[in-house]
């Protein structure tokens, strides 16, 4: 098993609670796992997110999830995605910090998608690339009332959907999409959890980025 360790990141609003997974040998990259939405229970616990973590360090990447604010042991309290942005910008500073200005991968499953597509705006230099699971386009679920929408994300983006989300709709997805000529890797008959199919965005992740130089 790949070494893993807790930590203590300092944000905005506190401490940030997260486990980090290091590659075998030196990192090639670092990669950000945001978590889905606090208030339906989202954590860093959550099986997709822990997915993506410990496929990112097969791929040799130095990967970091972490609790936003109010979840867990993270200081501070939800902010319908605004602060949660600063939450993803504090982990990025401390990953830059430990393992320098290695390649940047920001990924994230639900709101954590939503969050990580944001924080990508207030990167210079942007992040080599965003995967982003099931991302939570639309706006109109209250916890979001307060904040602002989906942007538009670069055209190398990996945007996994299920075709039968219950939560975020793929017609949602596909009007978000649309303008931006984004492809969506879409897997038959899953739903917005991947249950039974988290071997299979494992899969999809390996394939994308493996050969890539970074």
């Amino acid at each position: 098993m790949r070494p893993q360790k807790s930590l203590s990141i300092q944000g905005s609003a506190g401490n940030l609670e997260g486990i980090i997974h290091l590659p075998d040998a030196a990192p090639s990259a670092i990669a950000i796992v945001a978590h889905p939405l606090p208030t339906m229970g989202g954590t860093m616990e959550n099986k997709v997110v822990t997915t993506l973590a410990k496929t990112f360090a097969e791929l040799g990447f130095a990967t970091l999830r972490f609790n936003f604010r109010g979840v867990g042991a993270s200081d501070g309290e939800f902010d319908s995605g605004n602060g949660e942005v600063e939450d993803v910008l504090s982990v990025v500073h401390y990953a830059k910090e430990k393992f320098g200005h290695l390649p940047l991968i920001l990924s994230g499953f639900s709101f954590g998608g939503y969050v990580s597509a944001r924080a990508a705006q207030h990167l210079h230099p942007q992040p080599h690339r965003l995967v982003l699971i099931a991302p939570a386009v639309e706006r109109s679920v209250p916890a979001f009332e307060n904040s602002t929408s989906m942007p538009h994300v670069p055209h190398n983006t990996l945007l996994i959907h299920g075709e039968h989300d219950e939560v975020v709709s793929l017609a949602d997805v596909m009007d978000w999409a649309r303008p931006q000529h984004l492809p969506i890797v879409v897997l038959p008959e899953a739903g917005h959890f991947f249950h039974g199919r988290l071997n299979q965005i494992k899969q999809l992740v390996l394939q994308d980025f493996r050969g890539q130089r970074l």
